[in-house]
């Protein structure tokens, strides 16, 4: 019997708990396997003042989830450890994912946001690098998570480039969506999509080289102007669009996200078709070495990937490319001061 030892950050939020019992349960690593969790959040702070009775501080809430966990009574959970200790989080795990991330406050720009997540995923890199499995991958979720992915990994160079991922895999998700409900087809008949770059509002939703039904997805959304206007400004956009409908940013597709990433890593991708997922370049495609760049890649079912070569992209995806390139380039400017030489 399989054991696979799964560390979550931020465990108290609401992206974990759309995402713990999907892990515990067998869903992901298959029935065979038995699950540990280790639940990660930040200490209490002793003067702690709750905002409203139901408040509850993040390291308290991960540990209900535990409780709730444990009284699903899935036969693959094996066990729950939560700590607000990242050494002891991340002691000998298969996968992390790192969820957990500052969120912006009032009147804080991207680069100040960039600097406080950046210092988080200093510490979290070299936890990583000193206690994890030799076996190690990890995905970063929390936001802005190429950035934060380039930070821990810096700082946790002990551990191979090719096992750090960042998550394009919900704005894959939303793009291949998108593109089903316009054709009227399904969303399984839509394959090769790709989201190039940062996972923002530049990011490139590549429709120029997707498929619907085997065809490209242009002889079959011929309409050229939706495509270009409409449907990449909505995948762009679509987490803004989510917080204004209800509230609270994407929660349940979030988390879906980072399952499928998962899952498409353990299982591997169909023949002929690709996922997306930000990871280290190599230099594909004129991206420089080292930037944690939004890739089309194939996965092997072994926890290994393979970025897809020879896309090509039109006039319009080498603009767009571009632009996501630059955004990514000037986020890695904003947080060279954390970046080890």
């Amino acid at each position: 019997m399989k054991t696979m030892k799964v560390a979550v950050t931020g465990a108290g939020g609401q992206v974990s708990y759309a995402m713990l019992a999907r892990l515990a349960s067998g869903e992901v690593f298959g029935p065979e396997t038995k699950v540990i969790l280790h639940l990660l959040e930040i200490p209490k702070k002793p003067d702690w003042t709750p905002p409203n009775p139901t408040a509850r501080q993040p390291l308290d809430i991960a540990e209900g989830n535990a409780m709730e966990l444990l009284d699903c009574g899935f036969p693959t959970l094996l066990d729950v450890v939560v700590t607000d200790d990242a050494n002891k989080a991340f002691n000998g795990v298969n996968w992390a994912l790192l969820v957990g991330a500052a969120p912006r406050g009032p009147g804080m720009e991207r680069k100040d946001l960039l600097g406080l997540n950046g210092k988080i995923f200093v510490g979290q890199g070299k936890a990583l690098a000193k206690n994890a499995a030799s076996d190690v991958r990890i995905l970063i979720v929390g936001n802005p998570c190429n950035t934060n992915c380039l930070v821990a990994y810096s700082n946790g160079r002990e551990i191979a480039a090719d096992r750090w991922h960042a998550m394009t895999r919900l704005d894959h998700n939303r793009a291949v969506s998108a593109l089903a409900v316009k054709a009227g087809a399904k969303n399984e008949d839509v394959t090769n999509v790709t989201i190039w770059g940062n996972h923002s509002n530049t990011q490139y939703p590549d429709f120029t080289n997707a498929k619907i039904k085997g065809k490209p997805a242009t002889e079959v959304i011929t309409d050229r102007a939706w495509l270009e206007g409409t449907y990449v400004p909505q995948c762009q956009n679509r987490g803004a669009a989510i917080i204004k409908a209800r509230g609270l940013s994407s929660a349940m597709s979030a988390a879906n996200g980072a399952i499928d990433h998962v899952k498409t890593f353990v299982s591997g991708t169909p023949s002929g078709d690709w996922t997306s997922a930000a990871v280290v370049s190599t230099g594909e495609y004129g991206v420089p070495k080292g930037l944690v760049f939004g890739y089309p890649v194939t996965t092997d079912g072994k926890g290994n990937y393979t970025v897809v070569e020879g896309v090509k992209l039109d006039a319009f995806g080498q603009a767009a490319f571009q632009k996501t390139l630059n955004e990514l380039l000037e986020e890695k400017d904003a947080v060279k001061d954390l970046l080890p030489g």
